[in-house]
């Protein structure tokens, strides 16, 4: 639908991005293990597109439209954003924290968070234990997780009535338009959530019987996925994530080691660090993009994976691919996507939904 939400000039570029569902996906706090809040989020928006919406044991949200075809597609994409759980609160009140999902410590100094506490949501400052710019003398140590703490500007009895050991810590940021530009904490992977919403209601007519899944836990391990494709014995697999867009000023981010680039269209993953994509997949993935004319790059991104390494590899093995939204700043709080991308990925995947029944995938 056109959004009347898109903020700032549309230069004359053609963007239907429901950017207001997107900013509830984004903005919804759900850390590995505590997908609870986003997890209704997706029922609700999924609900009205499928048949049948279950939350699997582990905790997936498991949305199914059923096909009259033969065959089944089990879409992925995870709820988890990175972020951590208080480990420890001292007798000041200062907490230490555990990071669920990875983390470049340099990204977080100086940061906001919230921490989701019995009493409710609680802001606090995230900062490392070093000495203020004022009173070093020499080039500060690196800095590691360790070294940070969370500090709410409350006394230390009120916090032990507040939080406790294993609460969520999040990182605070707003989901805004940035010029032809989305920006947000969360990209990863709720810009996959919303593709794969959006494809679902725009895919026409599918005869495929389509398995929506918004998985848990994939920051952890791709955990939710392997549970999820285990259960559900899909005929293909398609993950849904973002991936490195290093299209940027420096010489360790020349053309060849950019990955992908912000605004060249959909990446159609090759290969990571958890997955080879099935090369049948990813031919018909080309030739659908060339004949829609929907613009798409080709993808190898040397380490990192998604939950296609997880879906290929459960049960008897699942013909997979991942089709990724290019994506600069990843596993920061300013992670930045193209809306002209997305929407290619969104128009892509529909695409590939109407016509995934007719796949050949026998091997000889």
């Amino acid at each position: 639908m056109p959004s009347t939400a898109l903020m700032g000039a549309d230069r004359g570029k053609r963007s239907w991005m429901n950017f207001e569902l997107l900013k509830r996906l984004c903005e919804t706090p759900g850390v590995a293990g505590h997908e609870d809040a986003l997890r209704a989020v997706v029922r609700e928006e999924l609900g009205p597109l499928v048949d049948e919406v279950r939350t699997d044991p582990l905790g997936n949200v498991i949305a199914i439209k059923r096909g009259t075809a033969q065959r089944s597609v089990m879409l992925a994409a995870h709820m988890d954003e990175i972020g951590f759980i208080v480990k420890w609160v001292d007798g000041k009140g200062f907490l230490r924290l555990h990071p669920l999902g990875g983390f470049d410590p340099n990204a977080l100094f100086a940061q906001r968070v919230i921490v989701h506490g019995t009493g409710g949501a609680l802001p606090g400052v995230l900062m490392p234990s070093v000495k203020p710019i004022h009173l070093r003398q020499g080039d500060p140590k690196p800095l590691n997780l360790d070294d940070y703490f969370v500090d709410l500007g409350l006394p230390s009895e009120t916090i032990a009535a507040s939080v406790e050991i294993g609460d969520m810590v999040t990182l605070e940021r707003a989901t805004v338009r940035t010029g032809d530009c989305v920006t947000s904490k969360a990209l990863d992977d709720r810009l996959g959530l919303y593709v794969m919403i959006e494809a679902v209601r725009a895919a026409r007519d599918p005869r495929a019987t389509i398995l929506a899944v918004a998985t848990v836990q994939e920051e952890v391990g791709l955990r939710g996925a392997q549970t999820a494709a285990e259960g559900l014995h899909p005929d293909i697999g398609v993950a849904l994530d973002v991936t490195l867009a290093l299209d940027l000023p420096g010489e360790s981010m020349a053309d060849q080691h950019s990955v992908t680039r912000l605004g060249a269209g959909t990446a159609i993953k090759l290969t990571d660090g958890s997955s080879i994509s099935d090369h049948r997949l990813v031919t018909h993935f080309r030739r659908l993009a060339r004949r829609e004319n929907i613009p798409h790059q080709l993808e190898i991104l040397p380490r990192g994976g998604t939950d296609a390494g997880a879906i290929q590899r459960s049960g008897a093995g699942v013909p997979s691919i991942t089709l990724s939204i290019p994506t600069r700043y990843v596993h920061t709080v300013d992670e930045t996507a193209h809306v002209d991308d997305i929407q290619a990925s969104v128009d892509l995947l529909a695409r590939f939904l109407e016509e995934a029944h007719q796949l050949d995938l026998s091997y000889p």
